[in-house]
């Protein structure tokens, strides 16, 4: 039967945990249900998915989106909450209390499902208190637990933050019927920490639109092409990075790994993709250490480089480039960017699951990437590409390396990721696997009002 279904998520800003958000809002208008998505103002370089949720919403309203007995499916509700932020705020955090309490009220939605840890503390709080109270779902995206790391002041105020959040998700926890991971890891980290029991617990792959990142049948066409407005020969070597340019996502780990090999090897390249804060930091690090970067989406098609000196020329200059940033590059033109490249990288020292990962395996790239968290579900060594400890950067460069040297390799690894994540991480099976929680949580909710109500009526 269909349900009143409301999304809550901090930011809705181009990033994996938002993109699960949205193909969940997505395939559940599909389905029937009334959808509605609830989050904090967008901005910054970091992008934003609202342009797609309206774009999806046009074609509902045009009579394109259809469910599966033919009827048009329902635009998806859109709700920004003002005081919805990513940062500890108590003030501004009170008031998104209020705003989250309100709009539940108005809505009276069946299933509350929130993601993200900020929006998932605030809006758990929420929905509990409603009258009716609605099941309560949260899906765990990545850990809000950060490494204790640095000098003995930044050490001590990480523990104090991380014992913070683990008391804020203690207290959530106990306020929802059902928490989804994107990964097993997540789970596991959590019980550790003695938030919630592992009943409460579902494992629930992040889906994506598998059929988006498969090569199609022009793809040597299209490689060449992209290529070529980005300023990279047919036979360079391109090492791709698709993450925003910020703390904890590598950027430096790859300099520090493959700087000398850079300077040393024209024919190798770093392709970032994405923009973000440290974009500035990055680049500035990159031409003191002797490296080229070419910033295509400032430069524009035929642009040249920006070398040590910060100067830049046009030509020949445009292939000497060892990295090149293509700024924010749409959700649905990621795929063509894996295309031409030969290995994914992801150094990041902190995820849930990386959805980059699945992506470049469907794309036909083996991966390398740091063993944190999810991303050993998806980057297995020896089947589907190289896992690292995270941090080191020797390991880090000797797993380039090795992939580098070796073509057949990297095609049997990414035919294997390939084959496995075309099953485990399709939209599909996502959108299905919440139906059956979001089941297992209203039962929950309402034999507890049962036993509520009884309660109440024998005193």
């Amino acid at each position: 039967m269909p349900v009143r279904i409301l999304h809550v998520s901090t930011r809705l800003i181009l990033g994996g945990s938002q993109e699960n958000t949205v193909l969940s809002c997505e395939g559940q208008a599909r389905l029937g249900h009334e959808v509605h998505l609830a989050f904090g103002p967008i901005y910054g370089p970091e992008g934003s998915l609202l342009a797609r949720m309206q774009a999806f919403n046009a074609r509902c309203v045009q009579g394109l989106e259809r469910c599966a007995n033919g009827a048009a499916a329902q635009p998806v509700g859109v709700h920004v909450v003002p005081d919805l932020i990513r940062q500890i705020n108590p003030r501004r955090d009170a008031r998104c209390y209020r705003q989250m309490a309100r709009l539940i009220g108005s809505l009276r939605p069946d299933v509350v499902h929130t993601h993200s840890s900020k929006a998932g503390i605030i809006g758990r709080a929420a929905a509990w208190n409603a009258t009716p109270r609605p099941a309560v779902v949260h899906t765990i995206h990545g850990p809000p637990f950060m490494p204790v790391e640095g000098g003995m002041l930044q050490r001590l105020k990480r523990r104090a933050i991380n014992r913070a959040y683990a008391l804020s998700e203690k207290f959530a926890a106990a306020r929802c019927h059902k928490v989804l991971s994107v990964a097993g890891a997540m789970t596991e980290q959590f019980l550790a920490r003695g938030i919630g029991t592992p009943g409460l617990y579902e494992t629930v792959y992040s889906g994506m639109e598998v059929e988006r990142y498969l090569p199609p049948s022009d793809v040597v066409e299209r490689r060449a092409a992209l290529r070529a407005r980005l300023g990279i020969d047919g036979q360079d070597l391109v090492f791709v990075t698709v993450a925003r340019l910020s703390e904890h996502k590598g950027h430096d780990d790859l300099l520090s790994a493959l700087g000398d090999t850079l300077r040393h090897n024209p024919t190798w390249k770093l392709l970032w993709v994405g923009d973000g804060w440290w974009r500035g930091r990055l680049i500035e690090r990159a031409r003191a250490m002797g490296l080229m970067v070419r910033e295509a989406d400032a430069l524009g098609d035929g642009g040249g480089d920006s070398g040590g000196d910060g100067g830049g020329d046009g030509g020949a200059a445009g292939r000497t480039s060892s990295i090149v940033l293509t700024g924010l590059v749409p959700s649905e033109r990621v795929a063509e960017h894996l295309w031409a490249s030969d290995v994914l990288v992801h150094p990041s020292a902190r995820e849930g699951l990386p959805r980059t990962v699945p992506q470049g395996l469907l794309a036909g790239l083996p991966a390398v990437a740091y063993d944190v968290d999810g991303t050993g579900e998806a980057c297995i060594t020896g089947q589907t590409g190289v896992l690292v400890p995270a941090g080191n950067v020797q390991q880090l460069r000797a797993a380039l390396l090795g992939l580098a040297s070796d073509a057949g390799q990297r095609k049997r690894l990414a035919q294997t990721g390939r084959a496995m994540c075309i099953d485990r991480f399709s939209t599909q099976r996502m959108v299905s696997e919440l139906e059956r929680v979001y089941a297992q949580a209203r039962a929950i909710a309402q034999a507890q009002a049962q036993a509520q109500a009884q309660a109440q009526a024998q005193v």
